[in-house]
């Protein structure tokens, strides 16, 4: 069974987080539902190990994005000849750049950073319906493990530990409570200028947790050998520092 994790914030709760050198690379797989920090403990982890980091979301985003520049509804591609679709994704082209002002990875669509375009409200909408269509998905999953070939990263996503890297060496499944990610989604989108309500936010979750929980093409689950963490009652550091722990148990490492 799966190992879950339910840590709460207390006075003294330390964790130690002391830099070191991983002359191992591993490969980090981060799975779960949406808005639990997935992408921001994965991005903090892959600044933190100097490893590249990969939204495997953003690239189901970034195909959204095309299909409503395109003009074609998700009922449309669903529907369309496996040519056809062949010949629709031939035309996206999916790379990573890094932000120089941050830091961060960012998703390129081709050849054009779309970003700040893929986080919309109406891309959220559609991005699990669209990721779950079975060509869609066997050509993001093939990019996806192209780019694990000499590990040292970080990928996170719905299916990394059962589908794209069942061999990874540390695998977290998270989860946390619905109204904190609600809260947490809320306030990302507010900050980002997306005006939305809170009603909104809850509705969109509730529709992709069933989506991907249900489709029939790699749904959400855990993986057996998943540690599953409920981060409810975790800040970022907490977080962090949990996860640093759990890679030192993995990965060969030397003091700096």
């Amino acid at each position: 069974m799966p190992e879950t994790i339910h840590l709460v914030r207390r006075a003294g709760f330390t964790i130690n987080d002391t830099p070191g050198v991983i002359t191992s690379p591993i490969v980090i797989a981060i799975d779960g539902f949406s808005s639990c920090g997935k992408s921001t403990l994965a991005k903090a982890l892959a600044k933190k190990l100097n490893y590249r980091y990969i939204d495997s979301g953003a690239m189901y985003r970034a195909v959204t994005l095309f299909m409503l520049e395109e003009n074609t509804k998700v009922d449309q591609l669903a529907e369309w000849p496996e040519k056809d679709l062949e010949q629709f994704l031939d035309k996206i082209h999916i790379t990573f750049e890094i932000n120089p002002l941050t830091g961060l990875s960012e998703v390129v669509l081709n050849g054009r950073n779309v970003e700040k375009s893929i986080r919309d409200l109406r891309i959220s909408d559609l991005v699990s319906p669209v990721s779950a269509i079975p060509a869609i998905r066997h050509r993001m999953v093939d990019l996806q493990k192209s780019y694990g070939t000499q590990k040292g990263i970080v990928m996170d996503g719905r299916d990394i530990g059962t589908t794209v890297f069942p061999d990874a060496e540390l695998k977290l499944f998270m989860t946390a409570r619905k109204e904190v990610r609600a809260k947490r989604r809320f306030d990302e989108l507010n900050e980002k200028g997306f005006m939305v309500t809170v009603d909104e936010v809850m509705k969109n979750i509730a529709d992709r947790d069933h989506t991907d929980t249900h489709r029939k093409e790699s749904p959400l689950r855990q993986s057996e050998d998943a540690i599953v963490l409920d981060n409810s009652n975790m800040n970022q550091v907490e977080q962090l520092a949990f996860a640093m722990e759990l890679i030192r148990q993995r990965a060969t490492i030397t003091a700096e």
